[in-house]
């Protein structure tokens, strides 16, 4: 799987998990020129707290395109 936004490619594995129809990619797939660190969290009431670098696997929100 590859996880494409606005031509860069931002992640690519393929070892993917599928969680309610998102692909998860392995922490390690991802290009961390992209990225930069956040406190940002969010929670889940059944997969938990999410966190920026700190879980096994990331997944990508709206405007990301995964193939």
């Amino acid at each position: 799987m590859k996880a494409t936004w606005n031509g860069a490619t931002l992640a690519e594995s393929d070892e993917t998990v599928v969680i309610e129809g998102n692909q998860y990619f392995p922490a390690e797939s991802i290009k961390r020129e992209h990225f930069q660190p956040s406190e940002t969290q969010t929670h889940c009431p059944w997969k938990g707290e999410a966190s920026y670098y700190n879980e096994g696997h990331v997944a990508f929100w709206r405007g990301v395109k995964v193939e």
